[in-house]
């Protein structure tokens, strides 16, 4: 019974997650906007390109009729040995010149589609790294990745093959057409009979594989997504022994993913052997007209070969073009979720006139300021307060109460609702956001720790310092001691989130690597939330010199780390309930009273 139980949580876990399949039109003015990306290349890949293709389609179309009207018609049946000579000899030739130009086409081509895989990505890339909190807020980090890999994967046998093929197919049915008319008119209507059942049967598929290629792309992103939640979680799984339940529900997406890339593939399938199938029919045509029109003298044997050659370049290029439709189709369904990136926008929008501060002093006012994350819960209620230049503010309050919010507004993360904040009597939209965020650092409870080495994770905080430099930061918070006794020092390699360093040891790298930044207003996040007592000593040694001469922020439950702050601010569900120093708050004996009172009770002091 419980075991059918969990599979019912599973099976509706996976059900909930899936994504709605949109079924829109094929949208050729995003596939247009994605051609876009070709205009770098139009004065060297692209034309070198087109000319080959147009080089090598007028040696394939010219081919036929020297070996079929010429080889046949005049120098075999009118046995001109001669002639047979240097025909052969030219054939020979142009079969070479094609052989080199579609070497160098596929070269270019290659190149064209790899540099601009390499620009779209690089474009997404730049685009995402400036969106706002509230668009990581709203995505997992798997759905985010399979946007800038695979999505963009998917797009590269389009730009390397599919947009060159398309011209090359076009030009080689548009000629290849004049040229059967001009042969024998009769025969080529005959053949062409079929081409309207072949068009109504390819059509009524499009619409089918559209949406097939749309949810492929959907259920890689769900995998990639899941992938990622499990292996940054894997800790807790196996905590709570849920390994089982996390590989039936893996089992679920990646079964759905098979079955949907299986469809699409078959629907896929079916044009090559249609194409095919309407091919043998045209050619059975083309046996029988074409023995009538010889035997009736419409038609000489040379005229019926070479009719033949271009009866096979006719549905050479349709069946082509039938692929080439299908590339286009994943290639949309990737560009749709491509551009749904690329249209985002900053919700914290830089003005055009923003202002580029050198220096702050750092005084920072909230003026009656409301904040919400999702428009109906406010996390601030019109909030107000005052910290000068140089002074330190501890928030104090119980979760949820506002405390990270205010941190992330003075860092412009999100824009404030309603009310303004201030640096330095500045309205801080008026600000550029990279000059006011260079001199703003911030230390968080759950430190990132980038793959790479010690000396380069400090480093992040100032490229531009020492080595020098960052040892000494290091040892101005006390963490040379443990850097140094590592084998390698501060070239020792740690990988991603430095998972080989203690929780302690990671929050006195980004000690660190605030101090080496040298800013004018630090923020605090439960930043020693995460240390031992005997690290918390240490810690406040180094804060006094990490805090001298700048604006502080300091979000932290420890009493240690917040009773010698020159201003605490005490909040609730966000509001403001009482601020002031240590001893003033104490005296009132209110709410921060209370909160004194319960942690020394908690630590059995007093």
């Amino acid at each position: 019974m419980e075991e059918t139980r969990k599979k019912q949580l599973i099976l509706e876990r996976f059900h909930y997650s899936q994504d709605q399949v949109i079924d829109k039109p094929f949208n050729w003015k995003q596939m247009m906007r994605l051609l876009q990306y070709l205009k770098p290349y139009t004065k060297n890949y692209l034309p070198l390109s087109f000319a080959a293709v147009i080089l090598t389609t007028a040696i394939r179309l010219l081919i036929p009729i020297l070996i079929g009207v010429y080889t046949l018609d005049r120098a075999i049946i009118k046995k001109d040995t001669t002639l047979l000579i240097q025909l052969v000899l030219i054939i020979s030739g142009l079969y070479l010149l094609s052989y080199a130009v579609n070497s160098l086409r596929i070269r270019w081509m290659n190149t064209l589609g790899q540099n601009v895989i390499y620009d779209l990505r690089k474009h997404l890339f730049t685009h995402v790294q400036s969106l706002s909190h509230r668009f990581f807020d709203q995505r997992s980090a798997g759905s985010i990745l399979v946007r800038i890999m695979n999505d963009i994967n998917s797009l590269q046998e389009l730009f390397t093959s599919g947009v060159i093929n398309l011209l090359t197919d076009c030009l080689l049915l548009l000629a290849t057409i004049f040229i059967l008319f001009s042969l024998n008119a009769k025969l080529t209507i005959a053949i062409m009979v079929i081409l309207p059942i072949m068009f109504f049967i390819s059509t009524s598929l499009r619409k089918k594989i559209r949406v097939l290629w749309q949810m492929v792309r959907q259920k890689q992103s769900q995998i990639n997504s899941h992938l990622n939640e499990s292996i940054q979680g894997i800790r807790v799984t196996q905590t709570y022994t849920q390994e089982k339940e996390n590989i039936a529900f893996f089992k679920g997406l990646n079964q759905e993913n098979f079955q949907t890339w299986k469809q699409a593939v078959q629907k896929n399938a079916m044009f090559g052997p249609f194409i095919e199938m309407t091919n043998a029919v045209g050619t059975a045509i083309l046996i029988w007209y074409g023995a009538v029109l010889v035997a009736g003298s419409e038609a000489t044997i040379g005229e019926f070969v070479s009719f033949a050659f271009y009866l096979g370049m006719f549905w050479e290029p349709i069946s082509r073009l039938g692929q080439l439709y299908n590339q286009l189709l994943i290639g949309m369904a990737s560009s749709e979720r491509i551009f749904e990136f690329l249209d985002e926008r900053p919700l914290v929008k830089e003005r055009a006139n923003a202002l580029a501060l050198d220096s702050i002093k750092g005084k920072i006012d909230f003026e009656d300021v409301v904040f919400s994350y999702d428009e109906k819960r406010k996390a601030l209620k019109g909030i107000s307060f005052t910290i000068k230049a140089g002074e330190t503010a501890a928030l104090v309050g119980h979760t949820g109460s506002g405390k990270t919010t205010i941190a992330n507004l003075v860092s412009r993360f999100y824009d404030a609702t309603a009310g303004t904040v201030k640096i330095d009597g500045c309205p801080i939209q008026d600000l550029s956001i990279a000059s006011l965020r260079s001199q703003i650092s911030v230390v968080l409870q759950d430190t990132f720790i980038f793959s790479g080495t010690i000396m380069e994770n400090i480093r992040f905080g100032n490229p531009n310092a020492s080595d020098e430099e960052v040892i000494a930061a290091a040892k101005a918070v006390g963490a040379d001691h443990f850097i140094t006794q590592i084998s390698s020092g501060y070239q020792t390699e740690v990988e991603e989130r430095g998972n080989v360093l203690s929780v302690g040891e990671r929050q006195l790298l980004s000690f660190a690597r605030a101090l080496l930044a040298d800013p004018k207003i630090l923020i605090l996040d439960e930043a020693t939330a995460s240390i031992d007592t005997e690290t918390e000593v240490k810690i406040q040694k180094a804060l006094k010199t990490l805090l001298k001469g700048r604006t502080a922020i300091m979000i932290a439950h420890r009493l240690s780390t917040i009773r010698e702050a020159d201003k605490i601010i005490v909040l609730d569900h966000g509001k403001i309930l009482e601020q002031g120093n240590h001893e003033r708050l104490m005296a009132q004996q209110g709410v921060y009273y209370e909160l004194v009172k319960a942690q020394y009770k908690m630590l059995g002091v007093g």
